[in-house]
């Protein structure tokens, strides 16, 4: 069984609650003991960044509200819901950064930006569903 996953059971193969999740490998193959709402609710970490097409901060807020209703019940979410809350809060920074520049090339680099943080977004929320753990390229690890 695998110990990274932590579910609110009586099953005395898994670790109690108050024991810390231990860090997941970064490997390319699938982890075979993440069940099927462990999986969902770490894509939805990272899709519901998408939020931002239609909330003011979603991209934020999508992330912030997955990661703290889930992140004690699933190793997986806990550790998928930071990564996506520090890359949403990079691309955040990084925008602030680019808007002055952006004003003189017809706010091209901004719109660059985003499509970056979206392609990224639809990768990551992939890969999270196959049960991998991902992490964000250009990422600033402010949540640890």
């Amino acid at each position: 069984m695998n110990y990274q996953t932590r579910h609110l059971s009586d099953d005395p193969e898994l670790p109690p609650a108050s024991q810390p999740c231990a860090p997941a490998p970064h490997s390319p193959l699938p982890s075979v003991g993440r069940d099927k709402d462990e999986k969902l609710w770490g894509m939805a970490c990272h899709l519901s960044a998408l939020s931002a097409f239609f909330i003011p901060m979603g991209s934020v807020l999508g992330p912030l509200v997955v990661w703290l209703i889930k992140k004690e019940e699933y190793c997986f979410v806990d550790e998928q819901g930071k990564e996506a809350l520090n890359f949403q809060l990079s691309i955040f920074i990084y925008s602030l950064i680019l808007l002055v520049p952006s004003m003189f090339f017809l706010f091209l680099p901004l719109f660059l930006l985003f499509g970056i943080g979206v392609v990224f977004t639809i990768v990551a929320a992939v890969a999270a569903n196959e049960g991998r753990s991902y992490r964000y390229p250009f990422t600033m690890r402010l949540i640890k």
